[in-house]
């Protein structure tokens, strides 16, 4: 039977780079590999063919012979001439190593950065207005002191794995190539311990409860995060800590509420002051501020008390309080004030409440011009 174009085999044109020669054999190879295709000698062939391809145009002079004499130009440089399981694992290892569970030939486990913890933090409107420090207690895995994290009781060390010799990898047979594995005894570290420390068993580390202090920023809001670097996990065999990320949860305020870097208030007059104007103590989030109401100010009037809101969260000034006044209704009214109010409304013109006179004659504009 007569061999197939190597490109064509790839799927990838004569001009194609290393990284998309790379990209189309990784996804022949899971395709077709002999593990996922047990007694499928169809599967089998292709898998040989697409690795045949994949060696030859992967190496730049190989390539290049192939391109200009074809398969008479590399010629015992396939499957069936020169190869081996230990050029395998040179030129196949990074493609194999997500199939192979990261271990083609690599020797012993690589290091690992540890994962990421979160922590939620509730507090107070005024504490993420104007910030605070504080502390927490996590749990914290950290490595024994015991034993120094060696894993051994004090005075003795980790023998070499008898499974591995020490090399943190094991070879076993696959089809017809042979493949390097992480040693599952001493899971790629090449030594096991045979005298386990009794403060943390053998495990290395051991939980303690930690406590680290936490500066919150003023004008943080719900949603925030903080980091605190290198508080995570701890990484494996030698590999960084990850990080400590606290996310911020406010609390709702009785009588304030945010928008932005400004601060809402509503706040309640009385009819005779609204009607005759005067000064009223409007609260602010750190005392109160005396504020004058002119004469005539309808409900829903905003009157801003500059300054008097939340920093910034990156340091670009302060908002403004905005205290919102609506007009207080009177209740439980006396004989003599509703004969008072009544004898007002006698007196009362529509010059007196031009908001009322102006919105029934548009009313009646409305209501003629439909006529």
């Amino acid at each position: 039977m007569a061999k197939r174009d190597y490109y064509e085999t790839l799927g990838v044109h004569k001009n194609a780079s290393d990284t998309e020669i790379k990209k189309a054999y990784r996804k022949q190879a899971m395709q077709h590999h002999p593990d996922k295709n047990p007694d499928n000698h169809e599967a089998v062939e292709k898998f040989k063919e697409a690795t045949e391809a994949y060696e030859v145009l992967s190496d730049p002079q190989k390539r290049a012979s192939y391109d200009q004499y074809g398969f008479a130009g590399v010629e015992g440089a396939g499957m069936g001439g020169g190869y081996n399981a230990r050029d395998f694992s040179d030129i196949f290892g990074d493609i194999f190593g997500d199939f192979f569970g990261g271990a083609a030939g690599y020797g012993r486990s690589r290091a690992m950065r540890g994962a990421d913890l979160r922590y939620n933090m509730t507090i107070a409107f005024d504490e993420a207005a104007f910030g605070k420090d504080t502390a927490i207690k996590i749990p914290k895995v950290e490595p024994c002191q015991k034993c120094g994290g060696s894993g051994s009781k004090p005075g003795t060390q980790p023998k070499v794995c008898p499974q591995c010799k020490g090399t943190g990898q094991v070879r076993m047979q696959q089809g017809f190539f042979s493949i390097a594995r992480t040693c599952g005894t001493c899971r790629g570290e090449g030594k096991v311990i045979t005298d386990p420390c009794p403060e943390c068993r053998g495990k290395k580390y051991v939980e303690r409860e930690k406590t680290l202090s936490v500066k919150i920023p003023a004008g943080v809001e719900t949603g925030s995060r903080l980091r605190l670097t290198g508080e995570g996990e701890l990484g494996t065999n030698g590999g960084p800590a990850g990080d400590l990320y606290i996310v911020i949860s406010v609390k709702e305020h009785p009588i304030f509420f945010r928008e932005g870097d400004d601060v809402i208030c509503e706040v309640p007059i009385s009819f005779v002051t609204a009607a005759l104007g005067g000064e009223i103590e409007a609260p602010t989030l750190k005392e109160n501020a005396t504020l004058k109401i002119p004469s005539g100010t309808q409900t829903g009037k905003v009157f801003k008390l500059k300054g008097k809101g939340i920093p910034n969260l990156k340091g670009y000034g302060t908002g403004d309080e905005l205290v919102r006044v609506f007009v207080e209704t009177p209740t439980s009214l006396t004989a003599r004030q509703k004969e008072l109010l009544k004898e007002f409304e006698k007196l009362s013109t529509d010059s007196a409440h031009p908001i009322s006179s102006g919105f029934w004659d548009k009313v009646k504009e409305i209501f003629n011009s439909k006529a």
